[in-house]
């Protein structure tokens, strides 16, 4: 890494206790990693497969982020210690037009891109796309993909560079997942998918998936373990920040749930049936005019409300954070799908003891995992209230709406004995991760409400004073005059101004008098703080959308988003 001081030899490093409890992501994706190549080759010879080389899982992260310019940061304390706004009302034209996602990049943010890929190309990252995303100010990177352990080191360097390099171009860049309320948040999709050297992608279907029996095994565990562990997903993105985009503008929801694209669910309902005999065929683009070619058209089709996609030959987790290593997700799924490719081996193994053809055993232990897991497969509208319905009340699947819902996760017996079995984390080492993350959650949400009631009492408050008195001079002025004039607006500021004092003392009260206890204090804080401060925020964007804005103290929306 170069600095005006030098250059810095960054080695990749693994930190453990004096104990030998790992203290780091590092440990455990390599053992994680481990757990998989174990599992995978284990179910490549029982299909008899004689050459195999080590399997390693992939990923490619997609990073998405907003860029602002650095003068505005100073000028609000929320996004300089919070990472984000917390109060702003919504400009008036957001992202409603979609003219940002699909127009040219600004020339400013441009050069900055090209210097981001000059830098990470120096250290052995190429970038493979650049491009506008859908909000105002958002844009998004993407690597090649690499062996998990890498991308996962070339990842926390990419985000390093894209702060750094904002900086010298006089830009803040903003990783936090929702910076700003009412537009798209920022993710980071991580684009997984397990392979070697000898036997290919095995999440690549080919053309003709039904006939794809190393596809459709390994593709079976990955819906089983999702399915048993869906909720241990949610776990592993569970954060503060990640809390606000969940559900939002391009954001999946909560529940966890498999999409495997038209195609491959038709594939899988045949399984469930009994039943092996097509899959269908992609066809032909014909767009109409001689000067166009024909193109292929993909058999498969594209779901954004789905946290867990199948993308053509890989899986993308799209619920993973901006701000967040992706090394938690790919510890969790990488461990997940060691879990199932033992039980998928086990069970093909005592089928063809028992007499079975490789084919014929295979499909019954496939028939099998649809019929227990199937409901965790869903091609519709993830943002559906239906759906909501459907996937609790139905189909058994958890929705846990915040971090205090879903961090517990990593308590369960289950989950424990999950990560003792492939040797990924010691009990005590997922209790402390529990420990770790809850924390954060409460220092993010403690550290935000002091600022929301800093900046309401000591900004928001004066200016709607000044401008109440302005208000009553005004009414004063005209009354002498004999002019009518209507005190509506004072009445609303004033409205205003009594529940802003009113919510910042229940706020700081609510701060004063939290619980000690880890698990008493995470629940507290998603129960009570954040209502509180949800409360606030709602009476100082009424605020802002009354006072003079020569008088309101801080940058809005419309100067952050939209002057570049």
């Amino acid at each position: 890494m170069e600095t005006p001081n030098g250059v810095t030899l960054c080695i990749p490093t693994v930190f453990v206790s004096w104990t030998g409890e790992a203290l780091d992501h590092k440990t455990p994706l390599l053992r994680s990693i481990a757990a998989v190549n174990k599992q995978a080759q284990r179910l490549l010879r029982v299909m008899g497969e004689v050459d195999i080389a080590p399997v390693n899982s992939s990923c490619g992260a997609e990073q998405e982020y907003f860029l602002i310019d650095s003068a505005y940061v100073p000028l609000r304390s929320d996004l300089l210690l919070a990472g984000r706004t917390l109060f702003g009302r919504p400009s008036a034209k957001g992202q409603q037009f979609d003219d940002h996602y699909f127009g040219a990049i600004p020339e400013r943010v441009q050069v900055f891109m090209q210097d981001v890929e000059r830098q990470l190309y120096k250290l052995g990252i190429p970038a493979k796309t650049r491009h506008n995303e859908v909000a105002p100010g958002q844009f998004e990177i993407a690597p090649f993909f690499e062996a998990a352990n890498v991308a996962t080191d070339h990842q926390q360097l990419t985000m390093t560079i894209l702060r750094s390099t904002a900086k010298k171009h006089g830009l803040t860049c903003l990783l936090h997942e929702k910076p700003f309320a009412g537009i798209n948040g920022s993710g980071k999709h991580v684009n997984w998918s397990i392979g070697n050297a000898t036997q290919g992608n095995l999440l690549d279907p080919g053309h003709t998936p039904h006939e794809n029996l190393q596809f459709l095994l390994f593709c079976g565990a990955v819906i089983r373990g999702i399915h048993l562990y869906g909720p241990l997903l949610r776990a592993a993105i569970a954060t503060a920040s990640n809390d606000h985009r969940l559900g939002a503008n391009e954001a999946p929801p909560a529940i966890i749930s498999v999409y495997l694209g038209s195609q491959l669910e038709d594939v899988f309902n045949q399984i469930r049936e009994g039943r092996l005999t097509d899959s269908t065929i992609g066809g032909i683009m014909d767009f109409g005019v001689d000067t166009l070619p024909e193109f292929p058209k993909d058999a498969g089709d594209r779901n954004r409300t789905s946290p867990f996609a199948f993308t053509g030959n890989r899986f993308e987790f799209r619920a993973v954070g901006s701000g967040q290593t992706v090394a938690g997700p790919l510890v969790t799924l990488n461990t997940v799908l060691a879990d199932s490719l033992d039980w998928v081996a086990g069970q093909l193994e005592g089928k063809i003891a028992g007499g079975s053809s490789i084919e014929s055993g295979a499909l019954a232990v496939l028939q099998e995992v649809m019929q227990q897991h199937g409901a965790v497969v869903f091609g519709g509208n993830g943002y559906s209230e239906e759906w909501h319905r459907e996937a609790v009340e139905q189909r058994g699947l958890e929705n846990l709406r915040t971090s205090a819902d879903a961090l517990p996760v990593l308590k369960r017996d289950n989950i424990r004995d999950l990560f003792s079995r492939t040797g990924v984390l010691t009990p005590v080492e997922l209790e402390s991760r529990y420990e770790v993350c809850a924390e954060q959650y409460i220092l993010a949400i403690e550290v935000e409400a002091k600022l929301a009631v800093q900046i309401a009492r000591t900004q928001i408050y004066p200016a709607a004073l000044r401008y109440l008195g302005e208000l009553a001079g005004s009414l004063q002025l005209q009354s002498s005059m004999g002019l009518a004039m209507s005190p509506e607006t004072s009445q609303q500021v004033a409205a205003f101004v009594q529940r802003l004092d009113s919510l910042c003392g229940q706020l700081q009260a609510a701060l004063d008098s939290a619980p000690h206890s880890t698990d008493a204090h995470l629940r507290y804080s998603a129960d009570t703080v954040v209502p509180l401060m949800d409360q606030l925020r709602a009476a100082v964007d009424g605020l802002e959308a009354l006072v003079d804005d020569n008088l309101w103290p801080l940058p809005t929306y419309q100067e952050m988003l939209f002057i570049r």
